[in-house]
Formats: structure tokens, C-alpha cells, sequence
């Protein structure tokens, strides 16, 4: 079985942070523009995810739109799931980070136990592969409360947020090329904060002004980041190509 994950390069985080923006915008899309609530839309937004998760389990080879399609759901998912978790179930944004944070961590545990490895370079096997979607999805869903907690409990509004969240995404740049850090501890630490990034993204195109945001329909700026997600993976797509 090939490697069926794509190669990390800076197109693949622009790609993520446009992902998991729209999991913002279309998950409050579908839960309040829509009103079908946390419950049903996360029933919704699972019932996308298995069948994207399953097609791409059972790929033999990297697929770049199945992939990036499957990210999308859990990015969905993970927004009215931590949505629902924070507000339905009344722990409030910062226990329900931590208790997303508790489910990645061990998540992770688990599949360091089983593999010896947390690199992403080698999903090869069907057991890493689903070790390597729930780790992800507990990362998108933990991803939403934090940018939720940062933005809204901790009162420093959308804008201010991302530039805290985005200036962390730096200093892991940093880390990567100017330490000797591991590379796998810094891409999922890196996986982990381009969420709260898009959480923050996402509600400060869509919020009202008065609450800090530019009052976006979220329809639309759900289609614009569709189109811009795919014109990143097209350019990546061709270039390499161009490279084989």
C-alpha cells in the first residue's frame, strides 16, 4: 500500500487553514443560518464523514480530493460537535478543551502504543490509517472550543485571536527549520493550532459586527473557501506531477 496522505509543504497548510475555516463557517452554516441545531447537523456531518473515511480507508493510494474532502467533514463535524459539547452540555468552552484535549491525547497515546511511531509519513496500513482519522478528528473538534475559549471566554475577539493563533503557527516554522525539535511533535502541534486558527477565521468572517466579525453570509464565504480549497489542490496537484 503507498503512502496515502499528501506531502507536507506550505501549499498543505493553506489548504488546512482554508479547511478548517470552512468547517467553521459551514458547520454554523448548517446548525444556526439553518437552525437544524448542534445535534442533528453533527448527525449529519458524521453520516458525511464515515462514508468520505471509509472511501479513503479503502483507497490503495493517495487521493487528493478524497483526502482533502475527508478533512472537510471532520472539520464540519468537529465544529458542531465542540459547539455542542461547550454550549448544550453547559461545561463551557475551557472544560471542554479539556476534555477534547484529554480524548487527543490519548488518542495519541494509544496509537504511539500500537505503532511505535506517530509519523505521518508512513500511513500504510489500514490500523495507522484509522489511528491517523480519529487523532484528527478529536484535533479538529478540541481546535473549536480552544478558538472559542481564546476568542469569546477570554474576551480578545476574533482578529486578535488569529494573529495569537498565527503567530504560534510561526514559532513552530521557526522550530522546524531552526531547532532540532522533533518534526512529528511539530506537525501535530502545528495540525492542532491551524484549527483554533480557522475556528477564529471562520467566526470573524460570519459574526455579526457588533460582535467583532464582518457579518458574512456563511453560505457564501463557505463557497468562496470550497473554490479557493480547490484551486490550492489543483496547483498542487500539478506541481506534482510536474515533479514525477
Amino acid at each position: 500500500m503507498l503512502n496515502k496522505v499528501p506531502q507536507v509543504t506550505l501549499i498543505f497548510w493553506l489548504i488546512k487553514i482554508a479547511a478548517t475555516t470552512l468547517g467553521e463557517t459551514a458547520g454554523d452554516a448548517l446548525s444556526m443560518s439553518l437552525d437544524l441545531g448542534y445535534i442533528l447537523s453533527s448527525a449529519i456531518f458524521f453520516l458525511l464523514f464515515a462514508f468520505f473515511v471509509s472511501l479513503q480507508i479503502k483507497a490503495k493510494q493517495y487521493h487528493p480530493y478524497l483526502y482533502w474532502l475527508t478533512i472537510i467533514t471532520t472539520t464540519t463535524l468537529g465544529t458542531t460537535i465542540a459547539d455542542f459539547v461547550d454550549r448544550s452540555l453547559g461545561i463551557g468552552y475551557f472544560g471542554g478543551s479539556l476534555l477534547l484535549l484529554t480524548l487527543l491525547l490519548c488518542s495519541l497515546a494509544i496509537w504511539y502504543y500500537s505503532d511505535r511511531s506517530l509519523s505521518v509519513q508512513n500511513i500504510r496500513s489500514t490500523k495507522t490509517e484509522m489511528f491517523y482519522w480519529v487523532t484528527i478528528m478529536f484535533s479538529q473538534t478540541l481546535g473549536t472550543a480552544l478558538g472559542d475559549w481564546v476568542a469569546d471566554t477570554q474576551g480578545l475577539g476574533y482578529l486578535y485571536s488569529a494573529i495569537i493563533f498565527g503567530s504560534m503557527l510561526l514559532l513552530l516554522t521557526l522550530g522546524y527549520f531552526w531547532t532540532k525539535i522533533s518534526h512529528t511533535f511539530l506537525f501535530w502541534s502545528a495540525f492542532i493550532l491551524t484549527r483554533p486558527l480557522g475556528a477564529v477565521l471562520g467566526d470573524f468572517l460570519d459574526k455579526p459586527i457588533s460582535h467583532g466579525g464582518l457579518d458574512l453570509s456563511r453560505f457564501g464565504a463557505s463557497f468562496v473557501l470550497i473554490v479557493l480549497m480547490f484551486i490550492f489542490i489543483f496547483i498542487s496537484t500539478r506541481a506534482s506531477k510536474a515533479n514525477t
